[in-house]
């Protein structure tokens, strides 16, 4: 698999998108995936990421977007979404991405006052209309497991059924290692995501809260996990996400720190030569 990370490291840190991007060629990444909203970004900032990617030969592998509103109750929200996350897909297409890491959000209201069932049933139905959009582009949708209470996808067994429920190729599943953890997910489970896993992203945690950490700066047992994954024979990348550091005028040494760190990972478990 390609080693890649997420280019929001940079922007936490003020740097431009052309500094961060050479950085992270410079690093030693193989590829990269790109947080950008195409409706927050002129033509000059859009064409930027795609142009610079093609000079230095790092290809992207998936753009992010979070799109909460798409189980929103008010119908007018949804239409608004998903004509938004079309305008994300269009821009993988025109950066010749794999795919689109879609976040879909959270039950509202403690699941107390619209059924739970309504907002899932809700989700499903978009995401299939989104999963047939993408086809039609030579796309696909990896979508992210969050390790919140009240999140729609919080563990294995529920991101299986959501797959399966949508029932659409181009709709599959993103893994993400600091989140099983904190979702409680061991890492034997993962075989449930066999045919349905196209992505990964990987960051340490100190087991208790979302952290988002360079691996070894927390608490995750990395190796169980990438063992799994490696059995999954996913045709993708593993891409860091690194948010928030505490020291954001050393992102660079931060980002080094996880590159080094996730490499050895990697090759240790026979899944980056």
């Amino acid at each position: 698999m390609k080693l890649g990370m997420i280019n929001s490291a940079w922007a936490q840190a003020g740097r431009d998108t052309a500094w961060g991007l050479h950085k992270t060629k410079e690093i030693g990444f193989d590829s990269v995936d790109i947080f950008i909203d195409p409706q927050d970004v002129d033509i000059r900032e859009r064409r930027l990421v795609k142009d610079t990617c093609d000079q230095l030969d790092l290809p992207i592998m998936s753009v992010c977007c979070v799109a909460v509103g798409l189980i929103d109750f008010n119908p007018s929200v949804q239409r608004f979404h998903l004509q938004r996350v079309k305008d994300y897909l269009d821009l993988c297409y025109e950066y010749e991405a794999r795919n689109l890491l879609l976040v879909l959000g959270e039950y509202i209201w403690n699941r107390e006052v619209i059924p739970p069932a309504e907002q899932w049933q809700t989700a499903v139905e978009n995401c299939r209309r989104l999963a047939e959009y993408a086809a039609n582009l030579g796309l696909e949708i990896a979508l992210e497991l969050e390790p919140f209470p009240l999140s729609l996808l919080n563990d294995v067994d529920s991101m299986v059924r959501f797959v399966d429920e949508v029932d659409h190729s181009a709709l599959k599943a993103n893994i993400d290692v600091s989140h099983l953890l904190l979702a409680g997910v061991e890492p034997p489970e993962l075989q449930k995501l066999q045919g349905k896993a196209i992505h990964v992203h990987i960051s340490d945690c100190d087991g208790k809260v979302h952290g988002d950490l360079p691996p070894g700066r927390g608490v995750v047992h990395f190796e169980p996990y990438l063992a799994e994954i490696k059995k999954l024979n996913i045709d993708g990348a593993i891409s860091l996400e690194l948010e928030y550091s505490p020291e954001p005028d050393k992102i660079e040494e931060w980002v080094r720190e996880a590159y080094e760190s996730t490499d050895s990972l990697m090759k240790q478990a026979g899944l980056r030569g």
